[in-house]
């Protein structure tokens, strides 16, 4: 059976599918699954042993991504995220059977609409894209490996006998809070006194801004830059070898909790961008989450909070 799984949005959202692809490949072994995911998402989708092909949209027309797909020849589709391009362009393909959650006008080009009512945060984003999966097959098994995605760390940036405490300032995704640039390094200078740890500022393209702010804020601090301008895959690799990884709930959150480091993350204090909703694919008792409330005062109170947490947590993932 050719089976085709779409969810070409970001990379914290293809993310979220990963389990969704996995625990399919577990219940139909002998199935070929191939994901329909934005470009940037390539890399580690090529990384994954449960994946078996790849299309990249590049924001074809649904005439021209009708061509690929039919090129294929899918008997199934699973579409965790929709738009009216990619729908059309799965009926022109006539994929037999084309599964959907039930919203927006692009439902009316599947034959099978499920209700999931995703904005009611009954569950998290990655629960309601194996929900759809197993919609068709009731019986699966939900169950997945942590970590998920068992790739070889990159130790390149280690020092010997050393614990990388990796501080994340971009912003992006469904992100809708964060720290400033300042904030973090004031929270980099609150554990830089604790022994055998190595504090490194990583950021990612669109992220020269963050870059600048930080390069002309950070003082006397002791911590080390790194640029990612290699793969998604690649980038993840370093990121497996770290102890620690604290950002916004962006999509290199996703990526590190896919990989099975410990997070520290901040989400928006709202039901849509909350941790409920967002949470990673990964080991929930790896990941410390915080809700950044709005009010100025409340907000102080919870960055003295989260410095706090930090020293405790870095002196025992140290210890």
């Amino acid at each position: 059976m050719n089976i085709l799984i779409v969810r070409n949005d970001k990379l914290g959202d293809f993310i979220t599918a990963l389990p969704a692809c996995y625990i399919l490949k577990q219940h139909l072994p002998d199935c070929r699954i191939t994901v329909l995911i934005s470009p940037i998402n390539q890399s580690i989708a090529e990384a994954c042993d449960f994946i078996d092909d790849v299309i990249v949209d590049t924001g074809q027309s649904s005439t021209q991504l009708a061509k690929i797909l039919k090129q294929h020849h899918f008997d199934l589709s699973f579409t965790l995220f929709s738009n009216t391009r990619v729908a059309l362009a799965q009926f022109l393909a006539r994929i037999p059977r084309r599964i959907a959650p039930a919203t927006k006008v692009a439902q009316v080009f599947y034959n099978k609409r499920i209700t999931q009512r995703r904005s009611q945060v009954k569950m998290a984003e990655f629960e309601y894209n194996m929900a759809l999966i197993q919609s068709a097959f009731p019986d699966m098994d939900t169950n997945y490996p942590q970590p998920l995605l068992q790739l070889a760390k990159n130790d390149a940036l280690t020092q010997e006998g050393k614990h990388i405490i990796t501080f994340h300032c971009g912003f992006g995704g469904s992100s809708d809070a964060n720290w400033t640039v300042s904030e973090y390094i004031e929270l980099a200078k609150s554990i830089v006194d604790i022994a055998n740890i190595q504090i490194l500022f990583a950021f990612g393209p669109g992220d020269e801004a963050f870059l600048a702010e930080f390069e002309k804020n950070k003082g006397e601090l002791n911590a080390q830059t790194y640029v990612s301008k290699a793969s998604v895959a690649d980038f993840s690799a370093l990121i497996a070898s770290f102890s620690l990884f604290i950002s916004t709930s962006t999509g290199t959150f996703h990526l590190a909790s896919a990989v099975g480091t410990p997070t520290m993350t901040f989400f928006a204090d709202s039901l849509f961008a909350s941790s409920q909703r967002w949470k990673g694919i990964g080991d929930e008792s790896l990941q410390h989450n915080y809700m950044l409330p709005q009010g100025k005062k409340e907000r102080q109170d919870m960055f003295e909070t989260v410095k706090n947490d930090l020293k405790e947590l870095v002196q025992k993932l140290t210890a």
